[in-house]
């Protein structure tokens, strides 16, 4: 089956200058060498702390930002290659739901408008049609069809951020990027946003690059997981595996550090040092090795690659051969 997106060595480096008059410049490598996959229907979650490069990793695939290397395949064809009517399919197969559902929708307009705004730029249709697909939108969601007629303020946090979601459902896209949908909404509502996307997922087809700090939501709603430090993916494999036997020192202390599933259940603290180095100058070698609680002479000097560790890949040299 041909993977839905693919995304081969994506890197993305921003230009900044040092010094008060604008000295030598330097780069941040934001994203360096990233790879992944996600097939029709399912859900990738990529996770890591601040600053690690998910949401530009989100931008590139939303071509909000130009990548400095690397290729995105889109249903096997390279975006590189698209013409104008091609990016223009892609834009539209590629919807995305933000954080903040307040700062993400105009106050100034209806619902209704909000909704169709993509329809009306992108499609030619009468207002017959074009109020069928704001009901059934609505529905799908869970708003009722008055909803349309009210302005973003008359609703709770959990009902603007279905209104984003049907917003990025009116052009029937086959991938959403979800980029921390939940984090900004009271803990009582978020498994009601998470099971709502599952329910749509089912219904629809739909895939989801989901990107968020909640690894009890990652896991919940992923079938892989990509974990991310310093612009650099360091393990990637299939989401219940990854949870119940993180390989990387860095995802065992992502893991370590979050809630456990269950009150009685144990859980091994693992302290890291330090904080994350700056991606301006980020360590030589391994990425982690600063702060790895397992860090070894050559970890400083060595990058390690990507490699099959127990059914999934790890960067990482407690793992080599040798």
């Amino acid at each position: 089956m041909t993977p839905l997106l693919e995304v081969r060595g994506l890197v993305k480096h921003f230009p900044v200058r040092s010094g008060l008059f604008g000295g030598s410049q330097k780069v941040v490598r934001a994203v360096d060498d990233v790879s992944f996959m996600i097939e029709p229907g399912t859900t990738l979650g990529l996770v890591g702390e601040s600053g690690c490069g998910k949401t530009t990793t989100a931008k590139l695939v939303l071509l909000l930002e130009k990548p400095t290397g690397g290729e995105i395949r889109f249903d096997g064809e390279s975006l590189a290659s698209l013409d104008a009517d091609g990016l223009r399919r892609y834009r539209k197969s590629v919807q995305a739901v933000f954080q903040d559902p307040f700062a993400s929708l105009s106050p100034r307009m209806r619902v209704g408008s909000i909704i169709a705004e993509p329809l009306v730029t992108n499609e030619r249709l009468s207002a017959a049609e074009l109020g069928t697909r704001l009901r059934k939108v609505l529905d799908l969601v869970g708003l009722p069809a008055r909803s349309a007629q009210l302005f973003p303020h008359e609703f709770s946090g959990g009902q603007r951020q279905r209104i984003a979601i049907a917003r990025a459902l009116t052009l029937s896209p086959r991938l959403i990027v979800l980029d921390e949908p939940v984090s900004a909404l009271d803990v009582s509502i978020r498994a009601q946003i998470l099971n709502l996307l599952r329910d749509l997922q089912r219904e629809l087809g739909l895939a989801y690059l989901f990107i968020a700090h909640d690894l009890a939501a990652v896991a919940h709603m992923s079938q892989v997981i990509a974990v991310m430090y310093l612009g650099r993916v360091v393990e990637t494999g299939d989401a219940r595996t990854l949870v119940s036997r993180p390989r990387h020192p860095y995802t065992q202390a992502l893991f370590a550090a979050a809630l456990p599933s269950h009150p009685d259940d144990s859980r091994d603290e693992i302290v890291l040092a330090g904080d994350v180095p700056s991606p301006l100058d980020p360590p030589s070698g391994c990425r982690f090795h600063t702060r790895c609680p397992k860090v070894m002479a050559h970890c400083s000097i060595d990058e390690p690659k990507l490699a099959c560790v127990d059914g999934r890949d790890v960067a990482c040299h407690l793992y080599d051969p040798e």
